[in-house]
This record gives C-alpha cells, sequence and structure tokens, in this order.
C-alpha cells in the first residue's frame, strides 16, 4: 500500500552510515533519545500520531514528531540522526504508505517497537467520499465534453486503483479506537503505568466522541453537502457525515491536476451551487483560487491536520472544530 513514490536511497544510505559510524541520534530539539530514563521514549511520523501519544501518554513519554511544524509530511526525508531515534525509540507509531522514508527507516531499524496505526482501522479506498456524476445515459448538446470529462475520471480511477487514504484521524471515532490500542503498546513498553494509559485514553476517547456528535448535529441541516476540495484528503470526514467531496486533484496535494479535470471540476462546482472552495494550509491555494474565480466563488482553508501550521497554534480538537465552523459556514447549515 503506496500513497506515492519516494526514493528509497536515503533511509538505506543512512542506515548504512548508523551501522558504521554508530551515529547518536538527535531529536528535533538536539536531545537525545531516549535521555529521560523515567519516561517511554515515542518517536512519531508526523502530528496526529504526536497528538495521541502526548494525550495519551501524558508526563510518562518523551515524543518526538519527525515531521516538523508547517512541514507537508508526505514527503519527509530523513536525516542520520532521525533514523537513529527510530532506531533507538521505544515505540515508533507510522502509517504504512504514508510516509516512504519512514516506512524504510522502520522496516530496517524498528522491529517489533513499531506500531503501524493502518492496522488498527481498515482503510478507505482513496476513492471513498468521492462524488457520483451520474452522467451515464445522459445525452446533450456538450457530448465531446462529458467524453473528456469521462476520461479524466477513468483516468483518475486507474491512478488510484488500489490505493488506500491514509486520513484516518479525520474521523474521530477512528482516531479514539486507533487511541484505546496506543494505550495498550505503551502499556506492554510499560507495565507499571498499563492503568495510567488506558485511563487517558478513556478521556481522550470521549472528548473525541463529543467532537463527533458536534459535527453529526452540525452537518445535520445544510443546503448543499459537496465540498470541492484542493485534494481528496476528506474521504473519511465525507463518508462519516454524509458529505461528498469533488477533489481538484488527487490523494497528494501535489498532485497536478490536467486542464480537463479543473474544468470538470468548475463545471461541478456550478452544477451544486459551491460558494467555496477549500485549500490547505500547507500547500499553495492557487489552483483553489483559479477554480474560486472561475465559478466565482470564495476560497477557505479545510485542513486535513497532516500537520500544525509552523506558529503552532491549537491542536487536533481545535483544528477540527475550526474545519467544523468553516462547513458549516460553506454549506449554508442551519
Amino acid at each position: 500500500m503506496t500513497f506515492r513514490s519516494a526514493p528509497r536511497a536515503l533511509a538505506t544510505a543512512t542506515a548504512a552510515l548508523l551501522a558504521l559510524t554508530g551515529v547518536t541520534a538527535c531529536s528535533n530539539d538536539d536531545s537525545p533519545a531516549g535521555a529521560d530514563p523515567q519516561r517511554v521514549d515515542v518517536v512519531a511520523g508526523f502530528y496526529p500520531l504526536q497528538f495521541l501519544a502526548e494525550r495519551i501518554g501524558g508526563d510518562a513519554v518523551a515524543v518526538t514528531n519527525l515531521a516538523r511544524p508547517g512541514a507537508e509530511p508526505h514527503d519527509l526525508e530523513l536525516n542520520p540522526g532521525q533514523v537513529g531515534q527510530i532506531s533507538e525509540a521505544e515505540l515508533v507509531l507510522f502509517l504504512h504508505g504514508f510516509q516512504p522514508a519512514v516506512d524504510e527507516a522502520v522496516e530496517q531499524q524498528a522491529g517489533d517497537r513499531a506500531f503501524d496505526v493502518a492496522t488498527v482501522e481498515p482503510l478507505l479506498d482513496a476513492t471513498a467520499g468521492g462524488h457520483d456524476h451520474g452522467h451515464e445515459g445522459e445525452e446533450d448538446e456538450h457530448g465531446h465534453e462529458d467524453e473528456a470529462h469521462a476520461e479524466e475520471e477513468q483516468h483518475a480511477e486507474e491512478a488510484s486503483d488500489g490505493a488506500k487514504d491514509p486520513h484516518v484521524w479525520l474521523d474521530p471515532t477512528r482516531l479514539a479506537t486507533i487511541g484505546d490500542k496506543l494505550a495498550e503498546r505503551l502499556g506492554t513498553a510499560d507495565p507499571d503505568r498499563a492503568d495510567e494509559y488506558t485511563q487517558r485514553a478513556a478521556t481522550l476517547r470521549t472528548e473525541l466522541e463529543q467532537l463527533d456528535t458536534e459535527f453529526t448535529e452540525g452537518l445535520k441541516t445544510c443546503q448543499r453537502r459537496e465540498i470541492v476540495v484542493s485534494h481528496t484528503a476528506f474521504g473519511y470526514l465525507a463518508q462519516k457525515y454524509q458529505l461528498e467531496q469533488i477533489g481538484i486533484s488527487g490523494l497528494t496535494p501535489e498532485d497536478e491536476p490536467s486542464p480537463q479535470r479543473l474544468a470538470a471540476v468548475a463545471e461541478e462546482a456550478r452544477e451544486h451551487q459551491a460558494t467555496t472552495i477549500f485549500f490547505e494550509t500547507l500547500v499553495s491555494p492557487k489552483v483553489a483560487e483559479t477554480i474560486a474565480r472561475e465559478v466565482g466563488a470564495q476560497t477557505a482553508v479545510l485542513d486535513p491536520i497532516e500537520g500544525l501550521s509552523a506558529e503552532g497554534d491549537g491542536d487536533y480538537l481545535s483544528v477540527m472544530r475550526t474545519n467544523l465552523q468553516t462547513l458549516r459556514t460553506a454549506l449554508s447549515c442551519s
């Protein structure tokens, strides 16, 4: 299961460097991995996993996030120190396929200390939560445009064939289940505090279920249910709350949409009277702005929470609540 291709040479080279030179791992704050013997040393691949580890681990864990704030985590490349952190950590949290360089380092360095959160909740297909255009059997004067549209859809389906959507954390109830399993893994690594981890996971589950209730109620009655997004990261959110996402580009934000795809999305936005085209905090808004100008809509941020902004404002819960308010405004929810 791979969401995008990435060079494998870097992780291999850094692993070899470690083996030959015994590089001492340094965390993002330059402190050695495992520096505090009283705490469980946890390495997280990206922000939502850091959030879970900090909330469930509390003061009993020391968490390092491999992806820096403000950086897009898909294309993370690891330096030798980060590979060393993975090698020395007591628990490594990652989502297989989301960060290829992390996958490579985990395979070589982490062994049974790795926890792949993708094994907890079945991942959705990359096309889940998308829009069914429903043009089959229809005829109009735009037959040739429809043909181009169909070809574009077929290409997108072929490109995503077998691919999985990694953004499982955008369904709060799925994230709660991952949190429960993380508490078990922390309890295995640190049996003396197993009950504490279980209790904190239960507290977090209550908060995430409350968030789920807020989304369910807040999006229950809306004039529109289609969201036009810069890339199709919102399948879990769309499925959970009966929305339909129309993606300008594919599963990864760097995918460049073709002119045909841009035209098709603009047409759909007009059909559904979309008033807002969504872009992300960590990705350029230029393509979303182009579509918005084309259809006379405005733009707004809908955050897939792959990472926090460089300013680091808020946390998972607050960003999700901001997303909810943004959706309610854009979809004219009562």
